[in-house]
């Protein structure tokens, strides 16, 4: 990763940790989940209204550190208003960037390539996938809702 990389990761990083989108709770949530890391004491919930399969609003709530909150943050803003197959599908390209197995420049990620770099530090992709598995949990709530119906 180029210095220019870092700096942008950094920025990114702090911006959001400092002032983190879509936190606080749900006024009337439709679905919701929450995650933790034993590991390193990561506590996230995330909260969805959901209309029909579009994620209409979502919120989070917790604490972590600025790799999970900024992580969590950015997901809520990329999420926001698309549909939960979108968001499924945004999810595993950015697993598949932290985990190595696809290229960041190659990943439909928008401004979430700016944490490709946590692919470097083992340790911490589970910190930046923390908000995500909480997510794609409510949205297996959704759909096993749907397979009832």
């Amino acid at each position: 990763m180029s210095s220019a990389e870092n700096d942008l990761y950094q920025e990114v990083v702090l911006e959001h940790k400092r002032a983190p989108r879509n936190f606080g709770h749900l006024a009337q949530p439709t679905h919701q989940a929450e995650g933790t890391n034993p590991s390193c004491g990561d506590r996230i919930a995330v909260q969805l209204r959901l209309d029909g399969s579009q994620v209409q609003d979502i919120r989070f709530t917790g604490q972590g550190c600025a790799i999970c909150m900024a992580s969590t943050s950015m997901m809520t803003e990329a999420v926001k208003g698309r549909d939960v197959e979108a968001a499924q599908a945004l999810q595993q390209h950015f697993r598949a960037v932290l985990t190595g197995e696809e290229e960041p420049g190659e990943a439909p990620l928008g401004k979430l390539v700016s944490l490709a770099g946590v692919r470097r530090y083992p340790s911490r992709i589970k910190c930046a996938l923390l908000g995500w598995h909480a997510l794609m949990h409510a949205i297996a709530q959704h759909e096993d809702e749907e397979k009832r119906a």
